[in-house]
């Protein structure tokens, strides 16, 4: 474990991965908080799956705009900007009692204006450690970042079933506020300069690398906030007293933290090889899948702790697979369309799950959860010979200049 202490010895690590995991903190509560929020409007799954779907298609704009605004405009005018405004929808969403066509637009608006921290502190982390310490440094990340993912929806579901959904969006807002303004202040962030991209808008995607990491990470959080939506349903309705999403989902969800947070320390800086991701997606779908058989929470806590092992290692070999393939002054952009295939994956996978838990109840959308891992599995499968082998390698982007023909004549 010594090599992730060999990490806080860099001025600045701990500060920017702490901040922008607050400023990114707010995404892990958003699906379950609106799930529930439109739900007790509504009356109806169904219709937050709607909310839901529409803030995704803002999402799908966003991402890799804002990033490639970074590059011209600076990172702390975008990131600024994002996040006031992003929380201010939040806050209006929470108070404002609207027909549901206004609030599924201003939940477009929210997608549209979510804050492009992904991107901007993967690209900063090539500038804070020299290349040999990136894969572990992703690793650290990719472990913290199961307590936006997986930890966000427990205290969305404490919050909002304790203090009402109107107070969790709230909440939702203040972290993106205070979590955006520390980040933000942080001071690699005025000495990086983000050189824009000389080629096109979305020219990026002509790498092989960013496509596979954008639909992987799509299914493959896409499938979290499925089971997540599972999981606090199959506890709302067992009769448990505590409404909406009682604390029993929230034992579960944090035991399925807990098994991504010790994979990712133990295994997920490990040299990335091209059956890597593959394998790693593999043990979350094994976990999903045993979670069909039983609902009792024991049960749940313990093959979920297991599948979770997986999830982090599997995160971090997305981030290196970008790093390590990617040149610099389009890794913004890349990271930017990774983080937009998450975002969506979260919106669509909680939006699939609620139609789902109306039509099968809880089991429902652990179905769909597997069956988005099972997709997952397949695209990576079949992606295997894209993927770099970092066998022996330091993780870190090619070189800017290419091969220049020159003619003889």
């Amino acid at each position: 474990m010594g090599i992730y202490g060999e990490l806080g010895r860099h001025p600045g690590v701990i500060r920017v991965l702490i901040s922008q995991l607050t400023a990114r903190f707010p995404f892990g509560m958003l699906s379950i908080i609106l799930l529930l929020h439109i739900n007790l409007a509504y009356g109806d799954y169904t219709s937050a799956g709607i909310v839901l779907a529409t803030q995704s298609v803002g999402q799908a704009i966003s991402g890799p705009l804002s990033s490639r605004l970074m590059g011209r405009l600076g990172m702390r005018p975008v990131l600024g900007l994002t996040s006031i405004v992003c929380a201010g929808l939040l806050i209006v969403i929470a108070f404002a009692q609207l027909p549901l066509l206004v609030i599924a637009a201003l939940a477009f608006l929210v997608g549209l204006t979510t804050p492009p921290v992904t991107p901007a502190v993967r690209t900063l982390y090539p500038k804070l450690v020299p290349p040999k310490q990136l894969s572990p440094l992703f690793s650290l990340d990719a472990a913290a970042q199961e307590l936006i993912w997986v930890l966000g929806p427990v205290v969305a579901v404490f919050v909002s079933s304790q203090f009402g959904t109107t107070a969790g969006l709230c909440v939702a807002a203040g972290f993106m506020l205070v979590g955006g303004a520390w980040f933000i202040s942080s001071p690699i962030i005025g000495s990086v300069a983000l050189r824009p991209s000389k080629r096109g808008f979305g020219a990026v995607l002509r790498y092989p690398t960013v496509i596979i990491s954008t639909v992987v990470g799509f299914f493959f959080v896409a499938s979290f906030a499925a089971i997540e939506a599972g999981i606090v349903a199959a506890f709302s309705s067992s009769g448990s007293g505590h409404g909406h999403g009682s604390m029993e989902s929230g034992v579960v969800l944090a035991l399925f933290a807990g098994g991504s947070l010790v994979g990712g320390l133990l295994f997920g800086h490990r040299e990335l090889r091209p059956w890597s991701l593959l394998l790693r997606v593999c043990i979350v779908l094994a976990g999903t899948l045993a979670a069909l058989v039983s609902l009792n929470i024991w049960w749940l806590g313990t093959v979920l702790f297991l599948g979770g092992l997986g999830t982090a290692p599997a995160f971090a070999a997305i981030s290196n697979v970008v790093s390590a393939t990617v040149k610099f002054s389009e890794t913004a952009e890349a990271y930017g369309w990774v983080g937009t295939g998450q975002l969506v994956g979260v919106a669509t996978g909680s939006a699939l799950a609620g139609v789902a838990i109306d039509i099968a109840d809880a089991r429902g959308a652990i179905f769909v959860s597997a069956l988005l891992l099972t997709v997952c599995a397949v695209f990576a499968a079949g992606s295997m010979r894209w993927l770099p082998d970092l066998k022996g390698r330091t993780v870190e982007p090619p070189p800017e200049t290419g091969t220049v023909t020159i003619p003889l004549n």
